[in-house]
């Protein structure tokens, strides 16, 4: 599998995406600046997760106008598969990748520790590596991961099975004090319509060592790998 991971100013997850990428795979993945124009040949796009631009405007709203995102977009169309963690997953909603938006946390503070999450949808690359219902736990570190959509749309995502991660408690119960940061219906990532891109809060690549003291997230990086080699 060959893979490109995007830097912008500001981005300060690339490093851990790059190794959780070369781990699973065994090749390192490009690293692609945010003013480039093209991108390589490439199976996976990742958007990682920091602070772009600051977080000025809006997170994510200046990066998804970088030069690369254009490209980026045009690959998203033709199937290439793209990952969206944090940072990433406001930039490529954005850009118009995915729908809704992520606003503030509902209580207006950064979270930073490990959340609970159930697997809503194993019927993607990113996700085949998981059984329906499993909980995962993956860490976060936003300020601004509250998910919104109106309710048209998330009345669409359940329907079409495009939640791929929910938070919960750890024994898997869905209840407002397990939403770390208001999330409507308590979404932590979302697919396209294809399935073909994912954004999500949680940061899997910081759960792929059992150093660290968690792999859960090891599982969607070999789910790539095996999908896309």
């Amino acid at each position: 599998m060959k893979a490109a991971v995007i830097v912008f100013p500001g981005s300060n997850r690339e490093r851990d995406a790059v190794a959780a990428l070369e781990a699973a795979s065994g090749t390192k993945p490009y690293e692609v600046w945010h003013r480039d124009t093209e991108l390589p040949d490439v199976d996976l796009i990742v958007v990682p997760g920091g602070f772009s631009y600051g977080d000025y405007l809006r997170s994510g709203a200046m990066a998804a106008h970088s030069p690369i995102m254009r490209e980026v977009k045009a690959r998203a169309d033709k199937g290439v598969r793209v990952l969206g963690v944090c940072n990433g997953f406001q930039i490529i909603t954005e850009a118009g990748l995915l729908p809704g938006a992520l606003m503030r946390n509902a209580k207006l503070k950064f979270i930073c520790r490990t959340v609970a999450m159930r697997v809503e949808n194993t019927d993607s690359a990113f996700t085949a590596k998981y059984r329906p219902g499993q909980i995962v736990r993956y860490p976060v570190a936003h300020h601004d991961g509250n998910y919104w959509a109106d309710p048209e749309t998330v009345k669409r995502l359940e329907g079409e099975g495009r939640v791929a991660f929910r938070y919960v408690g750890d024994l898997g119960q869905a209840d407002p004090a397990h939403n770390p940061n208001g999330s409507v219906n308590a979404i932590a990532g979302i697919f396209n319509e294809k399935k073909t891109v994912l954004g999500l809060m949680p940061h899997p690549e910081d759960a792929v060592c059992a150093l660290h003291g968690n792999t859960d997230g090891k599982p969607l990086f070999d789910g790539l790998v095996e999908a896309l080699s």
